[in-house]
């Protein structure tokens, strides 16, 4: 009976220890296969390391040798591009040969056509002369031959700037415009309240709706023309007394480069003479020779243009007196300034014929020199001096 009630206890033990054995081999064996499973992962994820290094590396190989082929390309490249342009040169020479020898073959019909075309181009010219010398005032017979005296009247403002007279019959007022960029004209009554020391509290501010650019602005019969700041080549007519704006122009060709090269904030200069409104400025086309145009003031239209010898290279400033251009030149670093190239657009005068004329000794630059045809004379500006000059003039030859 005791063995009955034993063997009914050890067959549940038994039964669950052997269950417990049973599980304990499958957790066994489970983290055997996670265990191989880790490391067939970390093998191949050092193999897609060594892999990256691998091709991190081949990449770098490929690089410098591409870069290698490349600056190679790039010599050869240069060579050919220098035998293109001397194949091309020798066309070119040979061709210019060719043409020659052409006209060697058939020289008398050659110089019968260059004839015809000289003498049209003579008639033509001749043709022009004759309307620009009814365009312009005969009486203007004078021309520059010395500069007589200098005149300091006053120092007031900035290194750049100009003031001026306006040329009209009965005008007394003097004008003074501070600055290669401003939109204020200090308006005086005459040249003694400029002269006086509180000369800004007399002064009348007549203010711009645009601002000027450079110092080439110019007051005739009453309006200011000048070259509108932020613009290439707009001139801007404004009435002084009405304050506001009564026309403007484009001029061809201009504002891509300063009229003078020791005045850079100088794109166009406009200037007073006894035949009305002229432009001063400088073209890439003609080397950075000064071109001069004659503008109507009224129609504000241009009437004429002239390509001048004259070089902005170290001139300082220009003005026109009686049809003729005189720059002025100079010295980088400023000394004394003096003219030495003439153009006079009825070809009365060459320069040539004049001697080189100094101003009177000083030392510094002028920011502009504008000439008063009424009174005969100059206003400059210089390094913030308000000056006058009075000129010697002579009848043409």
């Amino acid at each position: 009976m005791v063995a009955l009630q034993l063997q009914f206890l050890l067959v549940p033990f038994l039964t669950s220890f052997l269950g417990a054995a049973q599980y304990m081999m499958q957790d066994a064996a489970l983290m055997n296969y996670v265990d191989r499973r880790l490391l067939s992962l970390e093998k191949r994820l050092d193999k897609c390391n060594q892999d990256i290094l691998d091709y991190v590396e081949e990449f770098r190989d490929f690089s410098k040798m591409v870069l290698s082929r490349l600056a190679g390309l790039n010599n050869h490249k240069t060579e050919i591009k220098s035998d293109v342009e001397n194949l091309l040169t020798r066309i070119e020479r040979a061709q210019r040969d060719i043409d020659y020898f052409g006209s060697v073959t058939d020289a008398n019909t050659c110089i019968e056509v260059h004839e015809d075309l000289v003498k049209q181009q003579l008639f033509e010219e001749a043709e022009e002369k004759k309307k620009i010398k009814l365009m312009f005032n005969a009486s203007c017979d004078h021309m520059l031959a010395g500069i007589k005296s200098l005149k300091i009247v006053k120092k007031t403002g900035d290194k750049h700037g100009s003031w001026m007279k306006d040329p009209g019959k009965k005008h007394t007022k003097i004008y003074l415009l501070n600055g290669s960029v401003n939109n204020v004209i200090f308006e005086f009554a005459n040249i003694m309240t400029f002269m006086e020391s509180n000369h800004t509290l007399k002064a009348h501010r007549v203010t711009l709706p645009f601002p000027w650019e450079g110092t080439g602005h110019i007051i005739y019969q009453g309006f200011m023309f000048y070259h509108r700041y932020g613009s290439l080549n707009e001139i801007i007519k404004f009435n002084i007394q009405k304050r506001n704006v009564t026309d403007q122009m484009l001029l061809p060709g201009a504002g891509r480069i300063p009229a003078y090269q020791l005045s850079p904030s100088t794109k166009i200069d406009l200037a007073i003479d006894e035949q009305g409104l002229w432009a001063i400025h400088a073209e890439p086309e003609t080397d950075g020779n000064i071109v001069i145009t004659k503008i109507n003031h009224i129609t504000m239209a241009v009437e004429h243009t002239w390509d001048t010898a004259c070089s902005s290279k170290d001139a300082e400033a220009a003005f026109m007196a009686c049809n003729v251009l005189y720059v002025v030149y100079n010295s980088p670093s400023g000394g004394t300034s003096r003219i030495q190239c003439v153009y006079d657009v009825l070809d009365g005068v060459s320069t040539y014929e004049i001697p080189t004329l100094h101003f009177p000794k000083r030392h510094g630059s002028h920011s502009t020199i504008h000439y008063n045809p009424k009174e005969k004379q100059l206003f400059a500006w210089g390094d913030g001096f308000q000056i006058t000059y009075k000129l010697h003039t002579k009848q043409k030859d």
